[in-house]
């Protein structure tokens, strides 16, 4: 501003009027000066005063956006000195939203994604790294497999602290009526007798199965780590490609097969969402319906009155009850300037307590091996012990550390399973797809 406000003075004129004009010039820069110092101390806070930081939260179900109030209210009367000020986001923006932030230097001290959305703004330098800043309590809480989650090359860039495996979602009745074995933790079925269990519950006028695949690819890759599956390979020189080998077309192909040869899947779901499959599962039309496992609220507050169901663990394959998760995570902002307090509020937030209460407010599963100890969680009612008891198998999801794979899931990958669980396409091209055009895509991001 003062470079454009102070101009030289114009050749020609008399010495007197060129001072006269230096020092109406002064004057102004003087003023600008002056102007853009009060404009910076109303944006900064006072050195003395209490530090600000920004929170943007993902939360949306009531009971979760009451808990992180409360939380956040509890902290800031503890500490006077470092405030925090929720900010409300969304899931549906949130990957946009930031990148936009990010580039123009207005992100969040703290930043509440899923681990599965980091991996660009890892590398991207956008996020902290955290390794040393987090405190041994929290690192120790939380187990190894769920860390790998928010770890890109040497640096960890978030905190997972909230998951969901996915679950079976079935009608009690049906199962009961229809002889089938009901599976447990510690029997599951395997992915065939899921697929002979819902030819056996498909009939008048019912579907065994119903796969809500509007977004394919996550519950497809994270269930097939089950049969052994992985899909993405690291090479010796750290680049990541797509290799489809016979355990990830475990899962793919029993989809596939109950839709297109058993018919006893519904055809109809696979452009729903989990949400939408829920009028029809209430008025039996489906017997299950394979969603995460924090539907349950909806069920339970939607579910008319005498719907008896339950929660099922999803099938396992040759690596049995394995599934993988992205799990919520907490980052914090490179260009924030208090990466410390950030911390330790992120700490206060997922204390043992505070976590439980956090994943009870979302019905999902906390990260932390002392909050998943609550018995809130470990309740038979509305299918609590059976998601804990998942929780030892949950880990990694194949797509977290992928760089670009965002852009792989929604050119290829999307479009790909939806033809061929369609029968639009054969496995054959399916591979072909995932493989040569999904490598196309990957590569410009490992330049």
């Amino acid at each position: 501003m003062a470079d454009r406000d102070a101009r030289p003075p114009h050749r020609g004129r008399s010495q007197p009027a060129r001072t006269r004009r230096a020092a109406t010039a002064l004057t102004a820069v003087c003023s600008a000066l002056a102007l853009l110092l009060a404009g910076c101390s109303g944006d900064d806070p006072d050195p003395d005063g209490p530090i600000t930081l920004r929170f943007q939260s993902l939360a949306w179900q009531k009971e979760s956006v009451e808990a992180n109030r409360e939380l956040i209210a509890e902290w800031n009367a503890a500490h006077p000195d470092v405030r925090v000020e929720y900010v409300q986001g969304s899931w549906d923006s949130v990957h946009d939203q930031l990148l936009t932030s990010f580039e123009g230097g207005e992100a969040p001290d703290i930043i509440h994604d899923a681990s599965d959305d980091l991996a660009d703004f890892a590398y991207g330098g956008y996020l902290a790294d955290l390794d040393g800043l987090l405190p041994e309590r929290l690192t120790a809480d939380i187990p190894e497999r769920s860390w790998r989650t928010t770890t890109f090359g040497d640096g960890v860039y978030g905190v997972p602290f909230l998951q969901e495996p996915r679950v079976l979602i079935a009608n009690r009745t049906l199962l009961k009526e229809s002889g089938v074995r009901v599976p447990t933790p510690e029997g599951p079925w395997s992915w065939e007798e899921f697929r002979a269990a819902s030819e056996r519950l498909t009939r008048d006028g019912t579907y065994g199965a119903a796969w809500p695949l509007k977004e394919p690819v996550s519950a497809t890759l994270n269930l097939s780590l089950s049969a052994g599956g992985s899909l993405f390979q690291r090479g010796d020189d750290g680049k990541v490609t797509v290799d489809v080998r016979e355990g990830d077309q475990v899962v793919p192909g029993t989809i596939h097969d109950q839709i297109n040869t058993d018919r006893s899947a519904s055809r109809a779901t696979l452009g729903m969402g989990g949400s939408d499959t829920l009028p029809g599962f209430f008025g039996g039309k489906y017997a299950m319906v394979p969603l995460g496992f924090s539907y349950r609220q909806q069920i339970m507050q939607q579910a008319p009155e005498g719907f008896d169901w339950q929660v099922l663990p999803a099938p396992a394959g040759a690596d049995g009850l394995t599934q993988g998760v992205s799990p919520q995570t907490l980052s914090v902002a490179e260009d924030s300037p208090h990466k410390e307090e950030a911390v330790a509020f992120i700490d206060f937030f997922l204390r043992p307590e505070n976590m439980a209460r956090l994943a009870v407010g979302d019905w999902m599963l906390p990260t932390g091996t002392e909050a998943l100890k609550d018995p809130a969680l470990r309740t038979a009612e509305n299918g609590w012990a059976t998601g804990a008891a998942l929780a030892e198998h949950l880990v990694a999801a194949p797509a977290t550390s992928v760089r670009g794979y965002p852009e792989w899931k929604d050119k290829v990958a999307t479009p790909a399973l939806q033809e061929y669980y369609s029968g639009a396409i054969d496995g054959d091209e399916l591979r072909r797809r995932l493989e040569e055009d999904g490598n196309l895509v990957l590569a410009r991001y490992q330049r």
